[in-house]
């Protein structure tokens, strides 16, 4: 269980941004207008699935780490877990736009705070990392 699960999240919140964008310019292109109504129904399938995710892996997270006190460090694969949560952050606000959904706002609203917690934890993380590293080389010499 590490971090790049997290991508499975990040495909469908990436899937879910590019049918919200369609949906929003298909009066641009009449192709877009004929099938609105599918573009809808597998940009909220898409959306469905990647907000399935989020639980499951928020309380696999909570497993690995808590019960089985795997320790919670710095690693690169922990980028792969920040950009979803940030991609399915402007997926559903544009997916609110986009299905003229305002109640749906509540989702961005609250992940916005979630998103920016994980990248600064692990932008933190990054840093101390790195200061371990340079530090301990200079104690080397």
């Amino acid at each position: 269980m590490t971090p790049p699960y997290w991508i499975n999240m990040g495909a469908v919140a990436i899937t879910t941004l590019a049918g919200s964008t369609l949906i929003l310019h298909a009066e641009n292109w009449s192709l877009l207008t004929e099938i609105t109504p599918f573009l809808k129904g597998f940009t909220i399938f898409f959306w469905i699935a990647g907000s399935w995710w989020i639980p499951l892996l928020f309380i696999l997270m909570i497993w690995r780490h808590l019960y089985h006190r795997y320790p919670l460090s710095y690693d690169p694969q922990l980028w792969g877990m920040v950009f979803p949560l940030a991609m399915y952050t402007t997926s559903t606000y544009q997916l609110s736009l986009a299905l003229n959904f305002p109640a749906l706002m509540v989702i961005p609203k609250l992940m916005v705070f979630i998103a920016i917690a994980a990248w600064s934890f692990v932008g933190i993380s990054l840093i101390r990392h790195l200061y371990r590293n340079i530090t301990h080389r200079f104690h080397k010499v």
